[in-house]
C-alpha cells in the first residue's frame, strides 16, 4: 500500500510542478487534463501527509518515553501524543484503505436516467412520475442541471416512460444505484374502497457516452420520422418532427419527440443511443470479472427489485442492504443522501472485504 502512496505522492508533486509552466498553462487540453488528474489525487495525498505527519509525531514521542528522565508532567503529555498519533494512523489507514479501491471509470459523467412504468397501469405511470420528480429535485439539491430527453405522457399526468440527462460533476457516481425496479405500496386516489396497491416501476441510470467511447456506424442506423403524440394518442404535432432510431446489428430503439425540430430530437436520440449502446458494452466487460460483480451492491440489473415506497406507512426500504426509513415525504422530494451514502458505504465495504490481504 505505502508503495503506491509514495508513487501517487511524486506523481502528485510532478503534476504540480508542470501546472507552473507557462507552456503547459498555454496548452489548455492538456493543463485541463493535469488538472483533472491533480484534482483526484488530492484527497488521496492529503490523507497520506495527515498519516506520514502522525507516524512521525508517534516515533519522535516513543524515542522521547524510550530515552527516560521525563519528569512526572512531561512524560504525560508524551503518553498523550502517542494516543492521539495512534488513533490518527488508524483512522487513516482505513480512509487510505478505501480511497486505493479501484475507481469506477465512469463516476464523473453526466448520466441519462430512463423511468418506464410496470405493472400497475396507470398507477404505475403516476408513480413513474413522482420518481422523475424525485431524482429532479435531488438533481436541484446538487446543483445539477436536468433536461428531459423523451417523455410519453398519460391522461392522469403519468409517465409511460421518461428519459431524462442530469449533468453534474459526480451525477453517476451518486446515482449508479438507482437501476433496478422500484416497487410502490399505496392507496391509488381511483381507488374507493381504499385497498392498497402495488405496482412497479423500472429505471435504468445510464453513464453519457462520449462519441469516442461509441463509434456509430451511420450504416447500421434505421431512421424512421413520426408525428409526435400527447396523452391520450391525440397529435400534438402536425409534422413529423418524432425520431425513432433503431441500432440494427444490437436491436436497440430509442425514440424522440419531446422537441417540435426534428434535427433537435435526432441529436437527443443519438445521445441516449449512444450511452445505451456503452452500457451494453460495460455489462459485457463486467460479466466477464465475476469477481468485480461479488463487489458490487446489486448489478444494476433492472429486473432486480431494489426499493419499496410504502406510502400508508411513510417507509422507504432499500431491500439490498435492509435499509428502512420513515421519511417517505422528505425523499420523494429529492432528500436522497440518507439512502445514497450508505449505499456507498456499502459498496466500499464490499469491495474492501474481496480485497483483504492484499494491502
Amino acid at each position: 500500500m505505502f508503495d503506491k502512496l509514495k508513487l501517487a505522492e511524486d506523481r502528485y508533486d510532478e503534476i504540480n510542478e508542470k501546472l507552473m509552466d507557462p507552456n503547459v498553462v498555454s496548452d489548455n487540453n492538456q493543463y485541463k487534463s493535469l488538472m483533472k488528474e491533480y484534482k483526484s489525487l488530492t484527497p488521496l495525498i492529503e490523507k497520506y501527509r495527515e498519516y506520514s505527519a502522525a507516524k512521525q509525531g508517534l516515533d519522535e514521542a516513543k524515542s522521547l518515553l524510550e530515552a527516560g528522565g521525563l519528569d512526572k508532567d512531561f512524560k504525560e503529555l508524551v503518553l498523550s501524543e502517542i494516543e492521539t498519533n495512534k488513533d490518527i494512523i488508524e483512522r487513516c489507514s482505513e480512509d487510505l484503505r478505501i480511497l486505493l479501491l479501484p475507481t469506477d471509470p465512469n463516476d464523473d459523467k453526466n448520466v441519462i436516467v430512463e423511468i418506464r412504468g410496470g405493472a400497475g397501469g396507470e398507477e404505475a405511470a403516476l408513480f413513474a412520475y413522482n420518481l422523475y420528480r424525485m431524482y429532479s429535485m435531488y438533481a436541484e439539491t446538487k446543483g445539477w442541471k436536468t433536461e428531459i430527453l423523451n417523455a410519453n405522457e398519460t391522461e392522469l399526468g403519468g409517465f409511460k416512460e421518461v428519459s431524462f440527462s442530469i449533468d453534474g460533476e459526480g451525477a453517476y457516481s451518486r446515482l449508479k444505484f438507482e437501476s433496478g425496479v422500484h416497487r410502490v405500496q399505496r392507496v391509488p386516489d381511483t381507488e374507493a374502497s381504499g385497498r392498497i396497491h402495488t405496482s412497479t416501476v423500472t429505471v435504468a441510470v445510464l453513464p453519457e457516452a462520449e462519441d469516442v467511447e461509441v463509434e456509430v456506424n451511420t450504416a447500421d442506423l434505421q431512421i424512421d420520422t413520426f408525428r409526435a403524440s400527447g396523452a391520450g394518442g391525440q397529435h400534438i404535432n402536425k409534422t413529423e418532427s418524432a425520431i425513432r432510431i433503431t441500432h440494427v446489428p444490437s436491436g436497440v430503439v430509442v425514440e424522440c419527440q419531446d422537441e417540435r425540430s426534428q434535427h433537435k430530437n435526432r441529436d437527443k436520440a443519438m445521445k441516449i443511443l449512444r450511452s445505451k449502446l456503452y452500457e451494453a458494452k460495460m455489462r459485457e466487460h463486467n460479466d466477464k470479472i465475476a469477481s468485480e460483480r461479488k463487489s458490487q451492491v446489486g448489478t444494476g440489473d433492472r429486473s432486480e427489485r431494489i426499493r419499496t415506497y410504502n406510502y400508508p406507512q411513510g417507509r422507504l426500504t432499500d431491500h439490498r442492504i435492509g435499509l428502512t426509513l420513515y421519511h417517505l415525504e422528505a425523499n420523494l422530494n429529492g432528500s436522497l443522501d440518507e439512502i445514497i451514502d450508505p449505499l456507498i458505504t456499502a459498496d466500499q465495504a464490499a469491495k474492501l472485504a474481496s480485497q483483504e490481504g492484499q494491502f
